[in-house]
């Protein structure tokens, strides 16, 4: 049996990122080039993001999709990518916006002492090895009543990875004082596609 996070590592240790990035928008769900696919990530991050202007830190932020939508929103944002391609696209996509993308490590990002109103990340806590420390300090970046926004899943059929949302949960139950889960998997417009894996988000105060 291996611990939370092994099998996770495993797959996401063998991904050439800086490879990757060049490609990595032509997933519907990543580049959100459909306008149908932006739309209905653009809403849902409307509805889980605070009402007003707000710090958001997006770790493990990729080409910075879920970043830009945040930033037209009103929001201001600090992106982190360990891949320099990554972070150079992502850079590239936040010009002129309220934003700042730094390459480090999602797990433990390069902020210093800076604290923010919102934890965002998406598909990136189930390739982190030890989540339960990952996520504790994680919220030691939040400031009082901040919030997280983690979108996860389980994905592949004969060998699963990611993380059930009854896990991510309790995961969470130490370090915060509500969480509620969100299906995604039902809403085939944030796909591009119908998909029939298990895909949510969590949003829990602190």
């Amino acid at each position: 049996m291996t611990h939370d996070g092994e099998q996770a590592v495993a797959v996401g240790a063998g991904v050439d990122w800086d490879a990757a990035a060049a490609a990595f928008d032509d997933e519907p769900d990543h580049g959100l080039r459909a306008p149908g696919v932006r739309a209905a990530w653009a809403a849902r991050l409307r509805s889980w993001l605070p009402g007003h202007p707000a710090d958001v830190l997006d770790l493990g932020c990729g080409t910075g999709s879920m970043s830009l939508l945040a930033a037209e929103q009103g929001h201001r944002v600090t992106g982190v990518d360990s891949s320099p391609a990554m972070a150079g696209r992502a850079r590239a996509k936040l010009a002129g916006r309220d934003a700042v993308v730094l390459r480090g490590d999602a797990a433990s990002p390069p902020v210093g002492e800076r604290r923010y109103d919102v934890v965002l990340v998406r598909h990136v806590l189930w390739t982190l090895p030890g989540p339960a420390a990952v996520l504790r300090h994680w919220r030691t970046l939040l400031r009082p009543g901040g919030r997280f926004v983690l979108v996860e899943g389980v994905w592949g059929a004969v060998a699963p990875v990611g993380i059930p949302a009854d896990r991510l949960v309790a995961l969470l139950e130490p370090v915060t004082r509500h969480a509620r889960v969100e299906r995604l998997s039902d809403d085939p417009a944030l796909w591009g596609k119908a998909v029939d894996d298990e895909r949510y988000a969590v949003l829990a105060t602190v």
